[in-house]
């Protein structure tokens, strides 16, 4: 029997990880999930494709990876498996079987990012992992205006790293704007692109709390686009207050017709195994 190709939207604390990508000597989002896999199949490696890499300390709600699985499993029961599996900090939220030529990385239209600061004057130890702190004036009206800057199809070298060895860093954003989260306290920017820079996000937060406080003037967005310089641009914001929301795709490529029904003999066959090698 052919592989089938699994497509999942994960949800990860990237706190206690060393980044989405396997490494050799730590530990991993795309490690952990592999792991559980491997128990899966009673000892066959099983290698998933992501949507992009987060780094340490990056979060996700919609992470999408893939996977090709040497047996059908229904859909329902790959979640529950998964689930069981993995740690706490991963939750495999969907599953869905797609075409054997959907690719997580490759097939990407575009992705959906928020960061969120903590304006508090005193720091909560219960938002350290998961915000930005940052306790100075914040100018609602010059951070706005300097969002509107960088949407559009631009060269964003000035908020690329710059050790990312990527050529062409021209990127269209779709969206760049930020709302109050009165009720705690926080600025919640949103990023919505074709693509992005490795960071991208990180380095816009970090120039545009800038303009904000006061530090640089309104129009500094426009100037950075123009001088293609990221020694110019603000600092790389923190990596806890980033959340990787959403990734579009064009077409699912989704089968049909493929979700067994959870009381078909090969579902409740393979559904004993797995709940055996849970125990």
């Amino acid at each position: 029997m052919e592989p089938l190709r699994y497509k999942l939207i994960v949800q990860y604390d990237g706190t206690h990880f060393a980044g989405f990508q396997i490494q050799p000597h730590d530990r991993t989002v795309q490690g952990e999930i592999q792991r559980a896999l491997k128990i899966m199949t009673k000892g066959k490696e099983v290698i998933i494709h992501g949507s992009g890499r987060t780094d340490s300390g990056v979060h996700a709600k919609g992470q999408v990876i893939h996977f090709d699985y040497p047996i059908e499993i229904p859909v329902k029961n790959m979640q529950r498996a998964l689930n069981s599996l993995t740690t706490d900090e991963i939750f495999v939220q969907e599953v869905s079987l797609v075409d054997a030529d959907f690719h997580a990385r490759y097939n990407t239209s575009g992705k959906k990012y928020q960061y969120r600061v903590d304006l508090n004057a005193i720091p909560d130890p219960f938002k350290r992992l998961y915000t930005l702190h940052h306790p100075y004036p914040i100018d609602m009206k010059k951070l706005k205006d300097a969002l509107k800057d960088l949407e559009g199809e631009h060269d964003f070298s000035s908020f690329c790293a710059s050790n990312s060895g990527r050529e062409d860093k021209v990127r269209t954003v779709y969206e760049a704007s930020v709302y109050e989260d009165t009720f705690n306290n926080e600025l919640v920017f949103t990023f919505r692109g074709n693509g992005f820079l490795y960071n991208m996000v990180r380095i816009f937060v970090g120039t545009l709390l800038q303009i904000a406080n006061g530090l640089r003037p309104a129009d500094e967005i426009q100037r950075l686009l123009e001088v293609k310089d990221r020694n110019q641009a603000g600092p790389t914001a923190k990596p806890q207050g980033l959340y990787l929301m959403e990734v579009y795709y064009d077409s699912s490529k989704a089968k049909k017709g493929t979700d067994y029904q959870e009381d078909s003999v090969l579902g409740e066959q393979v559904q004993d195994e797995l709940d055996h090698s849970i125990k």
